[in-house]
């Protein structure tokens, strides 16, 4: 344990959490922009489906602990999306056992002690160009579509509504920006520092509106360590100093 103990939030999910730290990624500009307020914490599986994710749930998220978090982020549902393999094997899981387990992981969540908030992310469209492109004979039989997408994204959407979750729509808020195809993705699947801004925006955007009491949106969050001090840096008029704590102008993006 490091202290002072600030609230945490958990980036639950399959690649696009993993990776969410490279390539100027989503979970990296959280960490920034919820520096000194909250830990941002990653829990990230690669390759994984929402059945794995419940198989997990009460290791990652155990009611016993003295500490919850306040926030989690889940994102499952691109792998579940897949096409299915002829030979039973691989990521894909059926429309409805998808909603299933995704509700498994909602009430998982809910049932945690103390006022953990949820947000799920559906699943954002791909570049199909690109993927088909880019298995070079590594993968077999690699069916990723947007109309399997969008039918995974709208069933995770309709799920949120009806437990009242929080819910972010990657697969229409990517396609919003012009050349979504060309400029969100590294591989067509996975996200570029582009595509990661658009999941920064919608979910400050989901954060900003909730009236979750205490706010979890960083401008309402407090800034350890925020107090004045005779060793900041000296101001222009040689007498006093300015308070750093709450700069953001290194922000490529000021973010709302």
């Amino acid at each position: 344990m490091v202290g002072p103990l600030r609230p945490r939030f958990v980036l639950f999910g399959s690649s696009i959490v993993q990776l969410s730290f490279s390539n100027g990624g989503w979970g990296a500009i959280l960490a920034d922009v919820y520096s000194r307020k909250a830990d941002i914490i990653l829990r990230g599986y690669y390759g994984w489906n929402s059945r794995r994710a419940v198989d997990v749930l009460d290791q990652v998220f155990p009611k016993d602990d003295a500490t919850q978090p306040s926030l989690v982020i889940v994102y499952f549902g691109g792998n579940d999306s897949m096409g299915p393999h002829s030979s039973g094997l691989g990521p894909h899981v059926p429309l409805s056992e998808y909603v299933e387990n995704m509700k498994k992981i909602a009430n998982h969540l809910k049932s945690l002690p103390g006022a953990t908030r949820i947000i799920f992310l559906s699943c954002p469209p791909v570049d199909e160009d690109r993927v088909n492109r880019g298995t070079s004979g590594i993968f077999s039989e690699l069916v990723r579509t947007n109309e399997l997408c969008k039918n995974y994204s709208e069933a995770c959407i309709k799920m949120c509504l009806e437990l009242d979750v929080k819910v972010v729509d990657l697969f229409t808020a990517f396609q919003q920006k012009e050349n979504w195809m060309t400029d969100c993705f590294t591989d067509g699947i996975h996200l570029s520092e582009e595509g990661s801004k658009i999941v920064v925006a919608e979910i400050l955007k989901v954060l900003k509106e909730a009236e979750w009491k205490p706010s979890l949106h960083w401008k309402s969050m407090p800034t350890e360590f925020a107090e004045d001090s005779p060793y900041d840096l000296v101001a222009a008029d040689g007498k006093t100093t300015l308070n750093p704590s709450e700069w953001t102008f290194h922000r490529e993006i000021q973010w709302d």
